[in-house]
């Protein structure tokens, strides 16, 4: 068992857990939209509706995409794009504790977009 190489599944394993753990950040963002007006921050100067948008397509939109592995590496980037901003944007003051969940999803989604989804995934069928 420790000579066989599991890389794949270690994908999958990564892939499901970390982007199952981003949506339980983005969903709630949803009912945001339906709020008049929308009262969310604006961190890239977008103005907060596209804000929302963007990190609705970040924190749900990408890993719903990455957890069924379809468009893996593609839907790798806007997540860590998110997470990025939220890191070094939205909490560029704050200490390392608070930035640190950004940090550690940036993280994972850097190497979901460079090792790609694995075999376990809509991407490698």
């Amino acid at each position: 068992m420790l000579t066989k190489n599991y890389n794949d599944l270690a994908l999958a394993i990564l892939r499901v857990g970390l982007s199952g753990m981003m949506l339980v950040h983005g969903i709630p963002k949803i009912e945001r939209l339906f709020t008049s007006p929308i009262e969310f921050g604006d961190p890239i100067g977008v103005g907060p509706t596209l804000s929302l948008i963007l990190a609705l397509i970040g924190e749900v939109v990408a890993p719903i995409l990455i957890i069924i592995g379809f468009k893996t590496k593609l839907a790798a980037l806007p997540a860590a794009i998110t997470m990025f901003v939220a890191a070094f944007i939205v909490h560029w003051e704050d200490d390392f504790g608070t930035k640190e969940k950004a940090l550690l999803y940036l993280v994972g989604f850097l190497v979901i977009f460079l090792a790609g989804p694995g075999k376990y995934a809509l991407d490698k069928r």
